[in-house]
């Protein structure tokens, strides 16, 4: 019935049906079966018109969708097989429209992300390529060193930047292998917090650890350590000579928790919803201000890229964590790293 051909055919096949029973009928009901045929026959080209034209309607609204983007209208449509049809239309259009928005953001936010690379990427960059003049013009050995130094710590913030991003990179595709083992939060600890040592001491920030030898957690020990040094890193960096940052480690029924907090100037009501956000560094427009400023008066020295938060929660989030931030009453920035036993 999805075309008047077909229809036409059933409709002969229908006739040619009733004629050979009136044929084969005794003659007194002869008239009987044929007036009986001819209205069972009109009673099914009315159904199958009217069948024929919702089919048909139901058509011409999906090219339109197909070719317009206009949605389908389902709603004169009533009980039956043809309704059964219009419901899965529905749910297919439904579906494919929240693909359609899904696709965009998505887009939206590769050329947004590639857009925030370039601009990460080009800042240290430009510092070498400013670095490269002052290590040829150096005629004193002790300033050329410095300025060797220099230019090697700008190329070690472009490894690190490009490394992070290929790890985020991973993390989104569902391509980084996580392991579920037992872990102790004590030496996942220990382990993330020994390679800022020397720049706490350099900084004169006071590093306290207060664990729970006993505190386990399903995960994975690398990947948890790497978070864990991105939150202390960002603690260390936000943090004034002469504060200290603290790390906890403890397990209670519920989940495995460490939590990262500090004594600095915690974080802006207006950043905490985008503290996780990559590429952005917050501090509130003041804050945003005086760094373009000091970008400008040394691009050599360009500030942080605004991502370490951001990969520390990828990692895990991707082990069935939750990382959230927050402000200690008493002042600075807390952060907590939490592993569930239970999953209700």
């Amino acid at each position: 019935m999805g075309s008047a051909s077909t229809l036409l055919r059933q409709c002969a096949v229908m006739a040619a049906l009733v004629a050979v029973l009136a044929w084969a009928a005794p003659s007194e009901v002869k008239p009987w079966v044929v007036g009986t045929g001819a209205v069972l026959l009109a009673v099914f080209l009315v159904v199958s018109l009217y069948r024929h034209r919702q089919i048909r309607r139901l058509a011409e609204e999906i090219d339109e969708v197909l070719h317009s983007g206009r949605t389908v209208d389902f709603s004169n449509c009533r009980e039956g097989d043809v309704a059964v049809l219009a419901n899965e239309l529905s749910k297919m259009v439904s579906r494919l429209s929240r693909t359609r928005d899904q696709l965009a953001r998505e887009r939206n936010a590769l050329a947004d992300s590639l857009a925030d690379v370039s601009h990460q990427v080009r800042t240290p960059l430009t510092a070498i390529t400013l670095m490269l003049p002052v290590v040829e013009r150096a005629d004193d050995a002790r300033e050329r060193k410095r300025a060797v130094r220099e230019l090697e710590s700008m190329i070690e913030r472009v490894s690190w930047l490009v490394t992070t991003l290929l790890k985020i990179a991973k993390v989104d595709a569902g391509a980084m292998r996580v392991d579920k083992r037992e872990v102790r939060a004590a030496e996942v600890v220990r382990r993330a917090v020994a390679p800022l040592a020397t720049a706490m001491d350099l900084r004169d920030v006071n590093l306290v650890l207060d664990l729970d030898e006993s505190a386990v957690f399903q995960g994975d020990a690398p990947w948890t350590a790497e978070a864990v040094e991105n939150v202390a890193k960002n603690c260390m960096e936000h943090t004034a000579a002469g504060g200290t940052v603290t790390v906890t480690a403890r397990e209670d029924t519920l989940a495995c928790t460490i939590t990262v907090s500090d004594t600095g100037s915690g974080i802006a009501p207006e950043d905490l919803p985008h503290i996780f956000e990559r590429f952005y560094r917050g501090g509130g427009e003041a804050a945003a201000a005086a760094e373009a400023a000091a970008a400008a008066e040394d691009p050599r020295q360009p500030a942080g890229f605004g991502i370490g938060l951001s990969l520390a929660q990828a990692l895990v989030s991707a082990q069935g964590g939750t990382l959230r931030a927050a402000n200690n009453p008493e002042g600075g920035a807390r952060f907590e790293i939490a592993f569930p036993k239970l999953v209700v």
